[in-house]
């Protein structure tokens, strides 16, 4: 996309000097062309320090249409973004932080089945033309995210075919998430979970240290609390990780690496493959 057909694209946008306000000796067209410009390079900055991959990965033109009809919002521990078997008014790209897709009601208890961190978005089941899901979405670690009303993004999905294709590649690698998951919980310990689970949410957030309650952490492993003590024991022990009063640091990421199954390396190969290596993404040292 040229320098031109960005201003053009920016000049579209809410905000942008209409060509009526123009004055017929032509100086609010040479300010409203500088006002474009400017609005042209502010979405090109954007675009280049946006912390959503999914965002990020749009062409500068597609991203650049998108923007201003997203609403910034914090994402704060336990917000309930969907809810079970409610209409889904809204989607959220997480900007940072991380969020639970939760099954409910289980004979055991609440199960985690999935997570959505500034990879994705939350809202799946509105891409695939339906308004409701069985399971709750809540936030597990505090963040922020843009939100976009489910209206909205259906018009997007349908005028476009470009956001709807790198959409729909997520969903791919969101399955492929979801189905490892259930595949790690049944082939592999508690501390290599635990360990893959650690990973997944540092990769979501900024630096070393992140909130993470021992009530999430079960429901992430699908076990009680006390089994969450014994394996942040384990990783603590081995001198990976610290944990106190909800708070965890990650001290040693590579060898946190090499104590996971390889279930984590699995998840993070099939978002390269769909949707391509993520920026700033951290690699093993």
């Amino acid at each position: 996309m040229d320098d031109h057909e960005l201003m053009r694209a920016g000049a579209e946008h809410p905000g942008a000097t209409p060509p009526s306000a123009a004055a017929s000796d032509g100086t609010a067209v040479g300010a409203g062309r500088s006002s474009a410009a400017e609005r042209a390079e502010g979405f090109a900055d954007a675009h280049a320090a946006e912390q959503n991959r999914l965002l990020r990965a749009l062409p500068l033109e597609e991203y650049a249409r998108l923007l201003p009809r997203l609403t910034p919002t914090r994402l704060h521990l336990k917000d309930v973004l969907v809810e079970a078997d409610r209409p889904i008014r809204a989607v959220y790209f997480p900007r940072e932080g991380v969020c639970s897709v939760i099954a409910t009601e289980q004979e055991g208890g609440d199960v985690e089945v999935g997570t959505v961190g500034p990879e994705g978005f939350v809202g799946l089941p509105v891409l695939n033309g339906t308004d409701a899901t069985p399971y709750r979405t809540m936030v597990q670690v505090a963040g922020h995210a843009w939100r976009l009303s489910a209206d909205a993004f259906r018009q997007l999905v349908d005028e476009r075919p470009v956001v709807r294709k790198l959409l729909l590649r997520y969903s791919q690698y969101f399955t492929d998430h979801v189905s490892q998951s259930a595949a790690c919980n049944q082939l592999h310990t508690l501390d290599e979970r635990c360990a893959r689970w650690l990973l997944l949410t540092h990769d979501r957030v900024e630096g070393d240290q992140f909130e993470l309650t021992h009530e999430f952490l079960a429901l992430m492993l699908g076990v009680r609390r006390a089994g969450v003590t014994v394996a942040m024991g384990a990783l603590q022990g081995l001198g990976l990780v610290r944990y106190a009063r909800g708070r965890i640091t990650i001290l040693d990421r590579p060898r946190l690496e090499e104590v996971s199954c390889g279930c984590y390396h699995v998840t993070r190969t099939s978002f390269a493959r769909l949707l391509g290596e993520p920026r700033g993404a951290r690699r093993p040292e």
